[in-house]
C-alpha cells in the first residue's frame, strides 16, 4: 500500500523548534515499520494521487489559508476512493468552529462561546456583560496557529473593534471568555489513537503571552493523569472522533471542571517526541485501522 503522509508547502510562518522533528521522525519510524510511505504537499500539482491508496494528514498547517483550495482537495480525493485519515467528512465537519455548538448539544462541556456570521455589525464591549469578564478572546472559525486571535480587554476594545469590523466582512468569528485558568494552570491536551488513550501534556504560555503554542514561545509539560481525567477526554473522542487514527482534546479546568477549547482532528502537533512509546501507539492505530 502507499501512503502518503501529508503536509504543507513550508514558507517559514509556522516556524518552531519541535515541529520539524515530529514530522520527519514520524515518518523514518513508519519507513522503519516496513511502511511504503513518503512526505507529500496537499497542493502539489505535480502528484498524482492515484498513487496513492492511503493519505494521512499530518501537518497541513496552512489549510485555513487556503480554505477553498483545501476543501476542493478533499472532494478530489473523495472523487479518487482515496482514503484519508482521519476521515473527510470528519475533516469537513472539524474545520468550522461551530461543531463546539454540536459537542454542546450532546451535553458534553466547552468553553462558552457566541458566534458571529461574516457581515454582521460587531461591538466587543457587549461581550463583556455577557460572559460577567474584563477579558474575551476573538478568533476566526476557520483558522489554526492563533491567526488572527485577539485577546480583549477595557483597555483595547476599541483597536480590536476596528480591526475586526473588517475582519468580519470575510469570515465568521467566535467570541469567548479568556479563562484566567490558563494562564494559572495552562492549557491541557489528551492525545488519542484510533480511540485509545496515549498522553497528556499541559501547554503553558510564556510570560507576559496568552498563547501557548510553541511557535509563540509556550512551553509544553508532561502529565500522568488519573483515570477519571482520561475518561473525561475519551467521551469527546467517543462521540465526535470516530474512525480517526488521531484525536487531540484540548481544554482547561475551571472550578474542578473541564471545558473543551478544541477537538483537534486535522492537524495538531502530536508531541510524539515526549516518550518513545508515543510513536509506538501511533504506529499500532495506524496498524489496525489498515
Amino acid at each position: 500500500m502507499n501512503i502518503a503522509l501529508i503536509t504543507y508547502e513550508d514558507k517559514g510562518a509556522y516556524d518552531s523548534p519541535t515541529v520539524e522533528s515530529e514530522d520527519e521522525k514520524l515518518l523514518l519510524f513508519l519507513k522503519g515499520k516496513g511502511l511504503n510511505i513518503e512526505m507529500v504537499i496537499w497542493n502539489d500539482k505535480n502528484i498524482n494521487w492515484e498513487n496513492y491508496e492511503l493519505a494521512i494528514l499530518k501537518s497541513p498547517w496552512d489549510y485555513f489559508d487556503l480554505y477553498e483550495e483545501f476543501k476542493t482537495w478533499l472532494n478530489l480525493l473523495e472523487e479518487k476512493n482515496i482514503r484519508l485519515l482521519n476521515p473527510i467528512d470528519v475533516v469537513r465537519w472539524n474545520a468550522d468552529k461551530h461543531y463546539l455548538r454540536e459537542i454542546e448539544s450532546a451535553g458534553l462541556n466547552i468553553t462558552p462561546s457566541i458566534f458571529i456570521t461574516k457581515g454582521e455589525e460587531i461591538n466587543l464591549n457587549i461581550f463583556f456583560e455577557k460572559f460577567i469578564t474584563d477579558k474575551l478572546i476573538v478568533k476566526p472559525c476557520i483558522s489554526g496557529g492563533a491567526k488572527n486571535t485577539f485577546k480583549v480587554t477595557i483597555d483595547n476594545v476599541e483597536e480590536i473593534n476596528q480591526k475586526l469590523r473588517l475582519l468580519i466582512q470575510k469570515e465568521d468569528f467566535i467570541i469567548q471568555p479568556f479563562l484566567p485558568e490558563i494562564l494559572e494552570n495552562g492549557e491541557w491536551s489528551f492525545i488519542f489513537f484510533n480511540g485509545v488513550y496515549s498522553h497528556t501534556l499541559v501547554k503553558k504560555a510564556k510570560p507576559g503571552d496568552f498563547r501557548v503554542q510553541p511557535a509563540h514561545g509556550g512551553s509544553v509539560h508532561l502529565q500522568n493523569p488519573d483515570k477519571g481525567l482520561i475518561e473525561i477526554a475519551a467521551e469527546y473522542v467517543k462521540l465526535f472522533a470516530k474512525n480517526c487514527l488521531y484525536a487531540r482534546v484540548d481544554g482547561t479546568f475551571v472550578n474542578n471542571k473541564f471545558l473543551l477549547m478544541e477537538l483537534e482532528l486535522i492537524e495538531p502537533f502530536l508531541f510524539l517526541n515526549t516518550s518513545t512509546q508515543n510513536y509506538e501507539h501511533y504506529y499500532n492505530a495506524l496498524k489496525a485501522m489498515i
